[in-house]
């Protein structure tokens, strides 16, 4: 799957604007402030329908304009696609495929797989372990698509049992039901336990060589480290029942997979609690590295990958050591202040977008279109 061009209105700086993505490797440059990340968080909420930077997507739309709107084009074994996202603050998104409706974009099958770098949201490294475990999830989901629906009952399970210990704890409800959201919950939590075991065992090996490789020095590992041990849904299920007395004196549950981390480390301690800022994002794009790898071998086609100003965190041999990386196959987009930081940007296949003066300016080589593109 290829993501060919991006179109856009009213998103963020820009006004309108197109964009050609290469097969390859494309290089955005561009002065600090010109509108690069700008163009990366488009692409990304073209594939998946939402932001990449703000959990307020109010932000997306353009200061003095109501909607947004995006469109992508793809092409890939089946034929070519169009994926579209509309957005107006207030409303539900409008999303569709090929101009049929759909509710996620991430449910559908015929979209990029898609990754980005940003060095200023290392909320995967600093944040809560919520958000490792999410992370964790969508890329089990982008190995193994027909296992998606494993996080969303286990959600639903735990809601349910959740409001029963509530209703317990307020003299509401009976305990004699418990056992059976017991067992439901244990159901889906070993599947899904199960599942991110399998994922992290394949991200060991190059999460370790790709941190290396950028300079993460000392060793680096990955680890999944699940709160029960439990393999089985009767031994998950007795956990459960076992810690009862406990989640109804704090009214929610406090065991299973819900409470699962997954641990970055640089020579045996935490990058979240000890490493500096500069290993922090060496760990995180080693991680995203690792899985392009593997969604490659599983799925047979890397993920899109967004890498916004990268280079200035690599010495010049780390940097061609990434770009050798890239360049073995996949797509993949990087945002820089200066062309020649990037090693081979000048070189032939490379797709080259300049951005000044709020312009986009793609590089001659466009079979399609010569010189500047659409005003942003």
């Amino acid at each position: 799957m290829l993501a060919t061009r991006l179109t856009l209105r009213d998103f963020r700086s820009y006004e309108q604007a197109e964009l050609r993505l290469g097969d390859g490797l494309t290089v955005i440059s561009g002065r600090n402030g010109a509108g690069k990340t700008n163009l990366l968080e488009a692409v990304y909420f073209a594939c998946t329908g939402r932001s990449c930077r703000t959990a307020n997507e109010r932000e997306v739309v353009r200061f003095g304009s109501g909607v947004t709107r995006l469109e992508l084009r793809t092409e890939s074994a089946t034929g070519p696609h169009v994926l579209a996202v509309g957005f107006q603050p207030g409303e539900a998104k409008r999303m569709s495929v090929d101009g049929a409706a759909v509710e996620r974009l991430t449910d559908v099958e015929d979209r990029p797989l898609v990754s980005v770098f940003l060095p200023d949201r290392l909320d995967l490294v600093l944040g809560a372990p919520a958000l490792r475990r999410s992370h964790l999830d969508q890329v089990v989901t982008a190995l193994w698509p027909a296992r998606a629906g494993t996080r969303r009952a286990y959600s639903q399970a735990l809601a349910q049992r959740n409001a029963l210990v509530s209703a317990v704890r307020a003299g509401r409800a009976s305990r004699a039901s418990l056992p059976a959201w017991d067992a439901e919950l244990a159901r889906h939590g070993v599947v899904l336990m199960r599942d991110r075991s399998e994922t992290v065992a394949r991200l060991v090996e190059p999460f370790a060589r790709h941190a290396e490789a950028l300079g993460l020095e000392g060793g680096a590992a990955v680890a999944y480290r699940p709160r029960s041990q439990a393999t089985e849904a009767d031994a998950l299920a007795a956990e459960l029942a076992e810690r009862t007395p406990g989640d109804l004196e704090r009214g929610f549950t406090g065991h299973g997979p819900h409470r699962d981390e997954l641990s970055l480390k640089r020579a045996g301690r935490e990058l979240r609690s000890y490493g500096s800022r500069g290993q922090q994002r060496l760990g995180l794009l080693a991680l995203l590295l690792a899985e392009r790898e593997v969604l490659a071998e599983t799925r047979g086609a890397p993920p899109l990958l967004l890498l916004d100003d990268v280079m200035s965190e690599l010495d010049a041999t780390r940097r061609g050591r990434l770009v050798e990386v890239l360049q073995a196959g996949g797509q993949s987009v990087i945002t820089t202040t200066e062309l020649a930081h990037v090693p081979g940007g000048e070189e032939a296949g490379v797709v080259r977008v300049a951005i000044a003066e709020g312009h986009i300016l793609q590089s001659a080589d466009d079979e399609d279109a010569p010189g500047e593109r659409l005003a942003g």
